[in-house]
């Protein structure tokens, strides 16, 4: 590899945990509740613990092994280093699936929450502000990592005193309720304890902004100290955010209504606080949406860009896209503008979050099995939450629905084929 191919240490602590921040509190916090309250009904606010934990665990994984090879890439390096080069591509197209699909649903998001704070709503179709957001922060990000670290740092910012606002504007209301929008929180029967299981999954996806960090460990300055703290400090902040907005929404309105919202509106926790009367903080919060999902978008693209870069480099990607530039891989960031703007355009918000629970999912499945591979030297946890991770993967991804998990096993075995031809045209060249 090139030196010329190498990119810039410049991310500090603070830095790589707003950067997990961003990819975390957006889609997650502002639009995938409400869809997950669908699904499971009150127990959406289990599912958004028991998520914790699964991510908790693949969060270890992730940190340990970004840890002992810092470097762009995430799982897709991984396979390749602990089990095979086919397992590594796996990982890698799992991951450009997933997150791409996941951009397009911030897009989605972002563009649904300011067309009905504008009134638009009604008129316009979501998806066509959505492209021209993508097209926007694709540009951005060409700019070069620092000014969308600094940009990164003022997003999270706003998002946080949005949610903050949420919080302090809903619950009221739900304590005076004595939250009974949350009873029975645990019904007897098999349909909803199906629904449960679709909502942690759904809700799994919305925790794991923080494999940016991992992804992004050829960045970041003193990779073995830096990386598993800001792994654990953004998970635990999106952790309690998550609960206390969840419960705020769920307990001011109830989870079928919050779900309606969702799918009617695109923009649930505006249109809560419109019906509880707050004008003003729900302006505020659509701002901060707007503007979090902006940052979900932005990080995800940055992110893709180095998984592309990392493919590229090993030929499982045209060779072309591991040109860098300033420090910066520019092909790769046109390339995965291209393809996330193509998803924006389908304009199903459900559609695409689902499909990335699934392929999210196989992915950190695989990041697991090669944490179990780590030498013992180089752990930085027990293996246990390894083991735990992969097992919850697995389980989670049958939850999702037949038609989407599907839909997810013909895109892997597409890729997984065109792996093999770009394998055999290699070895016929060398």
């Amino acid at each position: 590899m090139s030196l010329s191919n190498q990119l810039h240490r410049e991310l500090g602590l603070t830095g790589a945990t707003f950067m997990g921040l961003g990819a975390m509190l957006g889609t997650g916090v502002f639009v995938s509740i409400g869809i997950a309250a669908g699904a499971g009904g009150p127990m959406v606010i289990l599912a958004i613990f028991v998520a914790a934990l699964v991510a908790l665990c693949n969060a270890l994984s992730s940190a340990q092994l970004a840890a002992s090879h810092p470097v762009s890439g995430g799982a897709y390096e991984y396979g390749y280093i602990y089990l095979r080069p086919a397992a590594g591509f796996a990982a890698g197209w799992m991951f450009l699936c997933a997150k791409s699909a996941s951009a397009a649903s911030a897009a989605l998001g972002a563009s649904g929450y300011l067309l009905h704070a504008s009134g638009m709503d009604d008129t316009v179709s979501a998806r066509w502000p959505a492209a021209g957001l993508v097209v926007i922060v694709t540009l951005l990000v060409l700019g070069g990592l620092r000014r969308s670290n600094v940009t990164n740092i003022v997003i999270v910012s706003v998002t946080l005193l949005a949610l903050v606002a949420f919080v302090m504007a809903a619950a009221p209301t739900a304590l005076a309720g004595g939250f009974s929008n949350f009873k029975p929180l645990i019904p007897h029967d098999r349909a909803a304890l199906s629904g449960f299981l679709e909502a942690c999954a759904l809700m799994f996806v919305a925790y794991t902004g923080y494999g940016r960090i991992a992804t992004m460990g050829e960045e970041v300055c003193e990779p073995k100290r830096i990386i598993p703290k800001a792994i654990l400090g953004a998970l635990a902040i999106s952790a309690l955010l998550y609960s206390a907005v969840g419960l705020a929404a769920i307990g001011a309105i109830g989870s079928a209504e919050f779900a309606a919202y969702s799918g009617r509106f695109g923009s649930p926790l505006e249109t809560v606080l419109r019906g509880l009367d707050h004008p003003l903080t729900a302006t505020f919060v659509a701002a901060g949406a707007v503007t979090a999902m902006l940052g979900v978008l932005l990080n995800l693209i940055l992110g893709l860009s180095r998984v592309v870069l990392a493919m590229a480099r090993r030929r499982d990607l045209p060779s072309a896209l591991a040109m860098v530039k300033n420090g910066n891989p520019q092909a790769a960031v046109i390339a995965i503008g291209v393809l996330v703007l193509a998803l924006t355009l389908i304009g199903d918000i459900r559609l695409t979050w689902s499909f990335s629970a699934f392929t999210v999912l196989v992915y950190y499945a695989i990041n697991n099995l090669c944490a179990l591979r780590l030498p013992s030297a180089d752990l930085l946890f027990s293996r246990a939450f390894a083991w735990g991770g992969l097992i919850a993967c697995a389980f989670l991804a049958l939850w999702v629905g037949p038609q989407i998990w599907s839909m997810g096993l013909m895109v892997l075995a597409v890729g997984m084929a065109g792996h093999l031809v770009s394998r055999a045209i290699l070895k016929r060249e060398r």
